[in-house]
């Protein structure tokens, strides 16, 4: 590699290893010399300034919590000797700081599929929806019974049915959430056709729920309630599957501006090296979508406690500003409320990649969504009303957050990490590596290599191939959850189950 280690901002008085960093290895920062006391890995904080005790920690030109004991140069900076500076709730006062990046409209089109309310899609897809978990059984028959009828699906991008546990001996919030999540996902323009499943006795009743979603194209979804069919409730399933199946084949993919684009913007099993290579880099695409008409949306609202404020001060108003300092305290409000602390995020994959403190991972989180200006905040289960950068509620849990994503309408989630992971929500999931290690190791799992961005590529030169590729996946190639079939999704749960 050209270096072995970096310092991100010049205020920070820890710089990051690229490479394993021996004890006693001499590293010339600033002018100053600095001898290793440890080995230190890859992805970890190296101390370049002496501190003493509560003092702060200084990545990405920010705190990202405080010393707990005096600590020299040359130290391992790391959860044992970084402790977060959260705590409970906080007030805000805005202070814009807003940068435009619009740019003049390349015209840029992908291959997707335009549904009858101008919606447009980038997959066309025939998906089996259970209003309630109890007829999983009934959902998983179905898919399996088409695609044994059709090829495994030829003609359409896929036959998937979603199955969940809910939908039943739910209260309040809970019971809204699912109705939401399962409403969003009937009208997605991913699907080309849906068969929504229900039972007749639960909590989400199917001609309720049918209400609740409000106007769909009633020639592409179909609802069948199995307590109220008289014989076998599989072969009736079928027989409305293969009248579906018989339609959605019969659309193309066709041009349509990159403006139509909606994707999601996620990170898990996040390193050291995710605030460095992976997440800037969806933010440089964040921007040119945003720059070209499109909207991108940033989630894991825990994920940005400690960096909020960067978020609240491009908000594009005063109203902006207050929706999102709610969304912030009513995030930290809900982990009070169950006793537990703001600040102690960071799973082991994360400290074992070089992430110390909630404060770190959220500077490195909430690059992303680069410096667009943010235009909407949307609470859980809402859908995407305006285009631009948009702020989403919902937790830092991969499958969680990545299915709140693609019900607010996001096409596309796309998804950094630094350890790996396989699965895939309703939408295409396409995995960025923060390192080439992992993109060598996990070739079935990792779609793009953000990696290279420490060994001599330019973000320049890398951003146009992340662009270019984003617009092949959006115009029809399969990243490998869909390739692997690994399609999942999970609702948010906060209260009682009966």
């Amino acid at each position: 590699m050209a270096v072995k280690f970096l310092k991100i901002n010049p205020a920070d008085n820890v710089v990051v290893a690229i490479e394993p960093l021996k004890k006693g290895e001499v590293i010339n920062v600033d002018g100053s010399t600095i001898i290793l006391q440890e080995d230190v890995p890859a992805g970890h904080k190296v101390l370049i300034s002496p501190l003493t005790k509560g003092e702060n920690v200084i990545k990405y030109g920010y705190p990202i919590g405080h010393t707990q004991a005096d600590v020299t140069p040359g130290a391992w900076m790391n959860e044992n000797n970084i402790k977060t500076n959260l705590a409970g709730l906080l007030e805000y006062t805005y202070t814009p700081k807003l940068v435009d990046v619009s740019a003049a409209d390349q015209h840029r089109t992908f291959k997707g599929y335009v549904r009858k309310n101008g919606d447009v899609g980038t997959r066309n897809e025939i998906w089996v929806i259970p209003t309630v978990g109890c007829v999983n059984g009934i959902v998983n028959q179905l898919v399996e019974k088409l695609k044994a009828e059709t090829n495994g699906g030829e003609g359409v991008d896929a036959i998937v049915g979603y199955p969940h546990n809910y939908g039943c001996s739910q209260l309040g919030d809970d019971h809204e959430n699912t109705k939401k999540v399962l409403r969003d996902m009937v009208l997605h323009p991913n699907a080309g056709a849906v068969l929504v499943v229900g039972l007749g006795c639960e909590n989400n009743q199917p001609d309720v729920f049918r209400e609740f979603i409000g106007k769909f194209d009633e020639d592409r979804v179909k609802f069948m309630v199995s307590q109220k069919v008289e014989g076998n409730e599989v072969e009736e399933g079928m027989k409305i599957l293969r009248d579906l199946y018989a339609k959605a084949k019969q659309d193309k993919r066709q041009d349509v501006p990159i403006s139509k684009l909606r994707v999601g913007l996620k990170c898990g099993g996040s390193d050291g090296f995710s605030g460095i290579t992976a997440n800037p880099l969806l933010g440089v695409f964040s921007d040119y979508l945003v720059s070209q008409g499109g909207t991108t949306v940033l989630t894991e609202v825990p994920e940005m406690f400690g960096a909020e404020t960067i978020l609240m001060n491009r908000c594009e108003n005063k109203d902006r500003f207050d929706e999102t300092v709610k969304l912030i305290n009513d995030f930290k409000q809900y982990f009070l409320s169950h006793g537990e602390p703001v600040g102690e995020n960071p799973s082991p994959g994360n400290k074992a990649g070089g992430i110390s403190t909630l404060e770190d991972k959220a500077l490195g989180c909430t690059q992303k969504c680069g410096k667009s200006i943010v235009r909407a905040v949307l609470r859980y289960g809402d859908r995407i009303e305006k285009n631009g950068l948009n702020l989403l509620e919902a937790p830092g849990n991969d499958l969680v957050a990545s299915t709140a994503l693609a019900s607010a309408g996001c096409q596309i989630v796309l998804f950094t990490t630094g350890r790996g992971t396989p699965f895939g929500t309703f939408v295409p999931t396409m995995k960025v590596s923060t390192n080439s290690n992992l993109y060598n190791n996990k070739p079935n799992w990792i779609d793009f290599n953000a990696g290279v961005l420490v060994e001599g590529k330019t973000f320049d030169e890398v951003g146009k191939q992340f662009a270019d590729y984003v617009i092949a996946v959006a115009s029809g190639e399969p990243v490998n959850n869909e390739k692997k079939g690994y399609r999942e999704i999970a609702i948010f749960k906060t209260g009682v189950t009966l």
